[in-house]
């Protein structure tokens, strides 16, 4: 069975985003083992500088890329390729046939993600061009997942 993991920079604070959360990684799990890795967001001042924000996400994406270790790095990045649910669908088909046991799509933090963690990406993916809050950034993400297997499996969901 796949493995998918998101990883993100950073917790849900709010319990509505939780439990969405939750409730998307309930249903998915019918068709993957889907897990949640949540790492700490760097601590930065108020006002930082761009070398604080640069070494901000240079020590996040290290942090980012062990969590991905033995997967198949997917960026959540603005610059990242636009899919429709359709093409997410045959794009994770197209890694497991590819023979990849492991998907880690990646959310970073306010500030990105570090050039090393968009290099090291199979694809990089873009869910808009507009700029969403992180939160909401992953609810999206895993119900966008769950819809890309219900499509894959000829679920009803997908409309």
């Amino acid at each position: 069975m796949l493995e998918v993991r998101v990883i993100c920079v950073g917790k849900l604070k709010e319990a509505y985003w939780r439990d969405a959360c939750a409730e998307y990684a309930k249903r998915l799990g019918g068709f993957c083992r889907f897990s949640i890795v949540e790492l700490p967001e760097s601590r930065l001042p108020d006002d930082p500088s761009q070398a604080q924000i640069d070494a901000a996400l240079r020590a996040e994406g290290e942090k980012i890329l062990a969590a991905a270790k033995g997967g198949v790095v997917i960026p959540l990045c603005i610059e990242g390729q636009q899919a429709t649910s359709e093409q997410l669908s045959a794009k994770l088909d197209a890694f497991a046939l590819d023979g990849h046991s492991t998907l880690c799509f990646v959310i970073g933090s306010s500030f990105g993600l570090d050039g090393s963690v968009k290099q090291a990406g199979s694809w990089n993916l873009s869910m808009s061009r507009m700029t969403f809050p992180h939160q909401l950034a992953r609810v999206m993400l895993c119900e966008q997942l769950y819809r890309a297997f219900q499509i894959s499996h000829g679920g009803k969901y997908h409309k």
